[in-house]
């Protein structure tokens, strides 16, 4: 088999689950188990020793696209077709199916509170939200490689079972973090009958319940974080009224008590720590 590029080998664990998207899922009335704390896995050790290993994920690939036809449940070219067509809409499913939308909105928000325009740099923004994403992630990444990744390995279970397993790792992750008014809304709309169970969900109706739940959560914590930066604007802006110095901006002023007060109170490190342990 023709060696793939690390970007391939790296990315098919998210595969699995858009492959389900891709062609519909089966639900189940499992009730979703808690999940271990972030950093930590069910037997207590942090969970990063659990996170599937890049040699797995490339077993994974050469296993799902083998020639060899015993023992197959899906057919080597349709194989293809859902990795290579996964892989296309990966970015999407980053984006929109994990923490990243939280955390990027949130760090845009800290950036524009504190009047620096374009410092830290949008690329610098993004590499550090894709790195808490990972890190938030990893509990669930860590569940997928148990019951999916592993299992499939070992020729416990089917291509088709793994998929499955997957999307439902990636399902429970949604529902804690998916506000109940948003769920009940899109199923409103869709115009089904409730569903029995959380996992009986469809992944149509709680993908935007939680792209639109993330979306009220981080633009909650932007706010939050406007206020202290926009009382040391009020008050320059009162110093230099009453100074009389009315055409300088009080921007100008205000960036460097800003910087200092973020600095002091270890900004960075309380927002890493603050939006890691948002997440249930």
């Amino acid at each position: 088999m023709p060696t793939m590029p690390k970007s391939l080998i790296a990315s098919s664990l998210i595969l699995l689950c858009s492959a389900s998207l891709a062609f519909g899922q089966m639900n189940t009335t499992i009730t979703p188990p808690k999940l271990p704390e972030i950093g930590m896995n069910e037997a207590g050790a942090p969970a990063t020793e659990n996170v599937p290993s890049i040699n797995d994920l490339v077993t994974v690939l050469d296993k799902a696209t083998a020639e060899n036809a015993e023992k197959k449940d899906w057919s080597t070219p349709l194989k293809l077709v859902i990795i290579f067509g996964g892989l296309a809409i990966l970015p999407s499913l980053m984006v929109m199916m994990t923490s990243f939308t939280r955390i990027v909105i949130v760090l845009s928000f800290v950036r524009r509170a504190l009047s620096t325009q374009s410092i830290p740099p949008t690329v610098a923004i993004i590499g550090l939200a894709m790195f808490l994403t990972l890190f938030t992630m990893a509990p669930t990444y860590s569940k997928v490689n148990t019951e999916a990744i592993q299992p499939y390995l070992a020729d416990e279970i089917g291509f088709g079972a793994a998929i499955e397993k997957t999307t439902d790792c990636i399902k429970e992750f949604m529902l804690r973090q998916s506000r109940k008014a948003d769920l009940a809304l899109f199923v409103q709309m869709a115009k089904v009958a409730p569903p029995a169970t959380p996992m009986d969900v469809p992944m149509h109706i709680l993908i935007p319940a939680f792209i639109i739940s993330e979306f009220r959560t981080a633009f909650e914590i932007g706010c939050l974080l406007f206020i202290p930066f926009l009382l040391i604007d009020m008050v320059i802006a009162s110093v230099l009224l009453s100074a009389g110095m009315m055409m300088l901006p009080p921007v100008m002023i205000s960036l460097p008590f800003k910087l200092i007060l973020f600095i002091l109170v270890d900004g960075w490190g309380l927002l890493a720590k603050s939006l890691s342990l948002g997440f249930r």
